[in-house]
């Protein structure tokens, strides 16, 4: 499994990296992949942390796995890359921003690597998915990898805010340092949960922590052009 990771999140993660565990997880994938379509793209996978450096995380927003339908996941939770339609989740967490922000107008796109270059990390809890089979690389190993990128943010002396989205997201809760950090939980925005996700203002609510401890908050705002990025 290609490893591409900048060298703030290399350093912070190497003993994961150099672990008996996460080699026998690329093994997993390698032969998942073997066997079948598995997403996002092997080049994907590390895309939150190659687009959102740990020294520029503001928000960790974390999602549960990777869509895993043809052509969707590209390494950001919740987004898809221009010209891909959004997804019915993206399509709640849209309506969402739209009663929570002033201002958002609903883009023609679900690509969200702008909010990744203002210091969003798009974390996933686990990196890769089998086609067509939610949820079907859970316990092997990405939790754990996942759990050390959350802890990482946390032992910053940086503020940031960690919104939690889904059971398997909220499970992370526990390795935020509260004292200097802020968690806003919530459910998942897909379909089945929607009515609990609608009206939790996890943007808006964001923005008012990060104003609060000095720091710059984020447009949530998406381009009418998707751009560049991840």
């Amino acid at each position: 499994m290609r490893v591409d990771l900048p060298p703030s999140w290399r350093a912070a993660l190497a003993a994961e990296l150099d672990s008996g565990w996460f080699r026998e997880l690329g093994r997993f994938v390698a032969a998942a992949r073997a066997a079948g379509p598995v997403f996002p793209p092997e080049g994907d996978v590390f895309n939150a942390f190659t687009a959102t450096p740990l020294d520029a995380v503001k928000v960790v927003l974390l999602g549960q796995d990777p869509y895993h339908d043809a052509g969707q996941a590209h390494g950001l939770c919740f987004s898809v890359r221009p010209g891909v339609s959004p997804p019915p989740s993206l399509v709640n967490i849209y309506k969402e921003l739209a009663a929570d922000v002033p201002g958002f107008v609903r883009p023609p796109h679900g690509c969200l690597a702008a909010w990744a270059r203002q210091g969003v990390l798009l974390l996933n809890a686990v990196l890769t998915v089998a086609a067509h089979r939610p949820g079907s690389h859970a316990g092997h190993g990405w939790e754990r990898f996942t759990d050390a990128a959350v802890a990482a943010v946390s032992a910053r002396p940086e503020h940031a805010v960690f919104l939690l989205w889904g059971n398997r997201a909220r499970r992370k809760a526990a390795l935020v340092d509260r004292s200097r950090h802020t968690v806003i939980e919530a459910a998942h925005p897909s379909p089945l949960s929607y009515r609990a996700f609608a009206g939790s203002r996890p943007f808006s609510r964001a923005n008012a922590a990060l104003v609060a401890h000095g720091r710059a908050p984020v447009d949530w705002r998406l381009p009418v052009e998707a751009g560049g990025g991840a």
